[in-house]
C-alpha cells in the first residue's frame, strides 16, 4: 500500500502518501514500536479523574501535530519554495516531539523525575529502529531532529517555529484535542485563519500577518483557560500529588521489601542508569498494574495512596493563591494539625501545590507582526496580549476532606481578622 490514511476525530481523514519521500519516512516512523508505544501513554494523564473523556493519548495527539505542520508548510512554501528541502526534518520533528513520554505523560514526569524532552532527543539519537531510518532518509537527520525536539534549535528559524515556539504546531493540536476531550467548550479555535497567518519575516521567522492577529488573540486566551481549568484544575494537581508521593514511598523501601517487576525496579531504584529498552517499556500499563498490586499487597501508606488513586477517593484541595507564601504555609501546618487530631496521617493526605502560569512570554521568543513593511512585536499591537503576559500565581493546599469543613471555616475567620484594623 503506497497510501496510509489515519482518521481522526478533529482533523478527519489524515493521509500519507509512500511517494513522497517525508511522507514515507512518516509513515515508517509511525510504525516503530517506539511510537506505537503512545498509545499507551494518555494525552492528559490524571485529567482522567475530573474530565472522564480526557483518555486521548499521546499517539493521536502526535498524528495531529504531523497534520498541522503540513498544513503550514504548504501554506509558507507557496512564497516560500525552499521550505520544501526542510520536509523531512519538519514531519519527523512533529512525529517524534513526544516520544520521551514516561507514563501518563506531564503527570509521569512529576511522579518519576524526567523531562521527556531529555529521552525525545535520547530515543532519536540512539535508538536504532528510529535513528536508522532518521539517518537513511538523510545523512545528520537523527542529531537535526534530536536538537529541534530536545533543545528548540535547527538552521531555519520558521521551521524550527512551527515545531517550538508560543504558536506551534504541537500547542495548537493540544489545544485544540484537549478541548475536544475535556468538553470545555471554549478551547475552539480559528485554526484555518491561524494557519493562513503564518507568513515568514525578512529575517526568515515566522511572523503573523495583521489579518491573523485577533484569531491569535483568542489562541492565547483559550490556552491561559485550558491551563486554568484544566490543565491545573484543583483535582488534576491532587491526583499528581497522590503520585508523586506514592513514588516516593516505593523508593524509600528496598528492592527486596516491595514487588516490582524488573523494568520497574530500574525507574524507582535506579533512575540515573535507565536504559532505552527499560524506558520504553514503561506505559500507563504497566504502572497502572504496579499501582494495583500495591494496593493489594504493599501493606502501609503506600497501599492506602494506591487505593485512594485507583479507587477515586481523592484528597480536598483548598484554593490559597491569594495568600502570601508564609500564611500558605500556615494555612498547610493548620490542615496537618487538624489531620493529626483526626486521627489521619499528614504526610499522607496533606501537601502544598504551587503552579506559576504565563499564557505569553514577550520575552521567550515572543511572536511578531509583519505586514509587508514593518516587523513589530505582538504586545505593541494588542493591549490583550500585553495583559496575558502577566504570571498568574496559583497555590492549593490539599488535605482529607474530613477536616475541610473547620479548616475553611478557620481560612475564612483569618482572612476577616486581616480585614479589621488594630484598635
Amino acid at each position: 500500500m503506497s497510501r496510509r490514511a489515519y482518521h481522526d476525530p478533529l482533523h478527519g481523514a489524515i493521509v500519507l502518501d509512500r511517494q513522497d519521500p517525508a511522507e514515507a519516512l512518516a509513515i515508517d516512523l509511525i510504525e516503530t514500536a517506539a511510537f506505537q508505544r503512545l498509545r499507551r501513554i494518555r494525552q492528559l494523564g490524571t485529567a482522567f479523574l475530573t474530565f472522564h473523556g480526557a483518555e486521548g493519548s499521546r499517539f493521536t495527539h502526535s498524528i495531529g501535530v504531523l497534520y498541522l505542520a503540513r498544513q503550514a508548510l504548504d501554506q509558507l512554501r507557496r512564497d516560500h519554495p525552499g521550505l520544501e528541502s526542510h520536509r523531512g526534518v519538519l514531519f519527523a520533528a512533529a512525529l517524534l516531539h513526544d516520544i520521551g513520554h514516561g507514563p501518563l505523560s506531564h503527570s509521569g514526569e512529576e511522579m518519576y523525575g524526567l523531562r521527556h524532552e531529555d529521552w525525545s532527543g535520547r530515543l532519536i539519537q540512539e535508538h536504532p529502529p528510529l535513528r536508522d531510518l532518521l539517518e537513511a532518509y538523510a545523512p545528520g537527520t537523527a542529531q537535526a531532529v534530536a536538537n529541534l525536539v530536545m533543545r528548540g534549535q535547527y538552521s531555519n528559524r520558521s521551521i524550527k517555529a512551527l515545531v517550538s515556539s508560543q504558536l506551534d504546531c504541537d500547542r495548537l493540536d493540544y489545544l485544540l484535542r484537549d478541548s475536544y476531550t475535556t468538553g470545555t467548550s471554549y478551547g475552539r479555535l480559528d485554526l484555518e485563519r491561524i494557519l493562513a497567518a503564518f507568513i515568514v519575516a525578512p529575517d526568515g521567522s515566522l511572523a503573523i500577518h495583521p489579518k491573523g492577529l485577533s484569531a491569535v488573540e483568542h489562541y492565547l486566551v483559550v490556552r491561559r483557560l485550558m491551563y486554568r481549568t484544566v490543565y491545573n484544575h484543583r483535582l488534576n494537581v491532587v491526583g499528581n500529588w497522590l503520585l508523586e508521593r506514592i513514588i516516593a514511598l516505593a523508593r524509600q523501601r528496598q528492592s527486596g521489601q516491595l514487588w516490582a517487576d524488573t523494568v520497574m525496579a530500574h525507574w524507582l531504584w535506579a533512575p540515573e542508569q535507565l536504559g532505552i529498552s527499560d524506558f520504553l517499556a514503561n506505559d500507563d500499563l504497566r504502572t497502572g498494574y504496579h499501582l494495583q498490586r500495591w494496593h493489594q499487597e504493599a501493606g502501609g501508606g503506600l497501599a492506602e495512596l494506591c487505593g485512594r488513586f485507583l479507587e477515586r477517593r481523592l484528597l480536598k484541595a483548598t484554593d490559597v493563591s491569594q495568600l502570601s507564601n508564609t500564611d500558605q504555609l500556615a494555612v498547610l501546618a493548620r490542615a496537618r494539625q487538624l489531620a493529626a487530631t483526626a486521627g489521619l496521617d499528614p504526610e499522607l493526605s496533606c501537601g502544598l501545590r504551587q503552579r506559576r502560569i504565563r499564557g505569553y512570554h514577550p520575552y521567550a521568543g515572543g511572536l511578531r507582526l509583519w505586514d509587508g513593511q514593518r516587523l513589530a512585536a505582538l504586545e505593541h499591537h494588542s493591549d490583550l496580549v500585553a495583559t496575558l503576559s502577566e504570571p498568574q500565581q496559583m497555590a492549593w493546599v490539599i488535605h482529607p476532606r474530613e477536616i475541610t469543613g473547620a479548616l475553611r471555616k478557620d481560612l475564612k475567620q483569618d482572612r476577616l481578622s486581616a480585614q479589621i484594623p488594630a484598635p
